[in-house]
């Protein structure tokens, strides 16, 4: 699906569908992406999604009934079915779907039951892929929208292509709309997706070193005085996760003691050590957990998530300071563009 509306460059159809402003989707990060931000980002006008991954029926409760009241603007939960027990992923799903919730964003394996579960409940699915095969069988098993994530994404990463490549390829095999992820923190990289025929963005570690966010504000610092170089993709991260599950994250003493060996690690040879806390549970070393506002311990050992697009955030500001930025630049660009042509014409 391609174009935008004449009079508005960033008013894209994906916006007429998900009823957001601009084109910008807020990751539906687990632990990170809960109501205060997925609310700042919805009522700014991109698109709030809540990361509601392989968490318990309460806390999904709590979340959304939150963000039902601090915004009337459409919003989705995000849930990794792949990565969640199947009894608690069906007490995840009823309890949105009795909730009022209208969108789910899925990531990892595609699981048709999953998607039809919802579809047939009349929700919307955006589903995020890492191949085209993957967004072929999204597709075939009802999403309405792709999300193409790139390599350069930070968090979990399922492919290995860059974000532009993979859109382009999925776009040329589907009237679907296309988000691109992965590396994206201005407007130059919501112009340049525009631009290539994708319908919006998704971003992550843009939103994460916000006010707003719910990461540790270590995790925030790091995301803000990091590079694009100071990323690492490994899967020593992988407790609670598949094997092979690779994570981007910000070096740290963990990934320092790798000596570049990022790859190939098996989660039954990593020691199961507590290395931090978040009230009575406890986090551990080589975990997918990333501390969080109550993370206490030695959160500098824990999964920094980040991508590329790091080295593109200067400072931690308010959410909504961000996405207009976003919008600012990404509207100068496609206008000036636009005026080019025109000219170019006459």
């Amino acid at each position: 699906m391609t174009g935008q509306h004449s009079n508005e460059p960033l008013r894209t159809p994906l916006c007429d569908l998900l009823g957001c402003e601009v084109p910008i989707l807020l990751a539906g990060m687990g632990g990170v992406s809960r109501w205060e931000l997925a609310a700042a980002v919805a009522n700014a006008g991109g698109y709030g999604m809540l990361g509601m991954v392989r968490e318990p029926t309460d806390l999904i409760t709590r979340e959304v009934t939150a963000m039902q009241a601090a915004t009337d603007r459409p919003f989705a939960v995000n849930i990794i079915p792949a990565a969640t027990e199947p009894q608690l992923l069906e007490a995840q799903i009823a309890c949105c779907l009795d909730l009022g919730v209208t969108a789910f964003c899925f990531f990892w394996d595609v699981m048709p039951d999953v998607v039809a579960r919802v579809k047939n409940a009349g929700c919307l699915v955006l589903h995020q892929v890492g191949s085209v095969e993957a967004a072929r069988l999204a597709e075939k098993a009802g999403a309405d929208v792709i999300i193409a994530q790139g390599i350069e994404a930070g968090g979990h990463v399922h492919g290995r292509s860059p974000a532009f490549g993979l859109a382009e390829r999925i776009l040329a095999g589907t009237n679907l709309p296309v988000v691109v992820s992965g590396g994206i923190a201005t407007g130059e990289g919501l112009a340049a997706a525009l631009a290539i025929g994708a319908t919006g963005v998704q971003c992550g570690t843009a939103f994460l070193a916000t006010e707003e966010s719910f990461a540790h504000p270590y995790h925030k610092s790091r995301v803000a005085d990091a590079t694009s170089e100071d990323t690492v993709l490994t899967d020593v991260f992988v407790l609670n996760w598949p094997k092979g599950a690779a994570v981007r994250v910000i070096g740290n003493s963990v990934t320092e003691r790798l000596k570049g060996n990022y790859l190939g690690h098996v989660p039954d040879s990593l020691p199961r050590e507590t290395i931090a806390h978040d009230g009575d549970q406890p986090r551990l070393r080589f975990s997918t957990d990333s501390p969080l506002r109550t993370t206490t311990g030695d959160v500098e050992a824990m999964a920094l998530y980040a991508g590329q697009g790091a080295g593109k955030i200067p400072d931690i500001v308010p959410a909504a300071a961000r996405l207009n930025a976003m919008v600012a630049q990404a509207r100068r660009i496609l206008e000036g563009t636009a005026c080019t042509r025109a000219k170019a014409m006459t």
